[in-house]
């Protein structure tokens, strides 16, 4: 069985996976840190599952709210957290079957978005419809 080390490594894990680590070690919901920040909830949800990534300037104010190395969160390199001692070691395969939840969860976020800006534009057109029958 190989082993998987070092799990918020460049290697092993994104910037995504690092601000989700970091935010959970500090105790912090999705919803607190993205109060602390000054940004939507939706904006934290798209860091930790790497659809986008932090501005400059919130990178720092997330490394400063999570007592984490700017370096530790773009490359798993200095100061960061420890992996949870208490789970068991990530196998190549667990690896990779965590990346494909990744992708799905990815995938049903964006079709989430998609059917919501669907919706919104079938109530215009429906609107729309309605304002010329008067």
């Amino acid at each position: 069985m190989n082993e998987m080390s070092n799990w918020f490594s460049d290697e092993t894990a994104t910037i995504g996976d690092r601000i989700a680590g970091a935010r959970e070690a500090s105790g912090l919901s999705q919803s607190e840190m993205a109060r602390k920040l000054g940004v939507k909830v939706k904006t934290v949800r798209g860091w930790e599952n790497d659809l986008t990534e932090p501005r400059a300037n919130k990178l720092q104010m997330l490394s400063g709210l999570l007592n984490v190395s700017l370096m530790w969160l773009l490359n798993g390199e200095g100061q960061g957290v420890d992996a949870p001692v208490d789970e068991q070691p990530i196998t190549k395969d667990v690896h990779e079957l965590l990346l494909e939840l990744r992708e799905i969860r990815v995938d049903m976020d964006a079709a989430a978005e998609r059917l919501a800006r669907t919706e919104k534009r079938l109530r215009t057109v429906l609107t729309q419809e309605d304002l010329s029958e008067v």
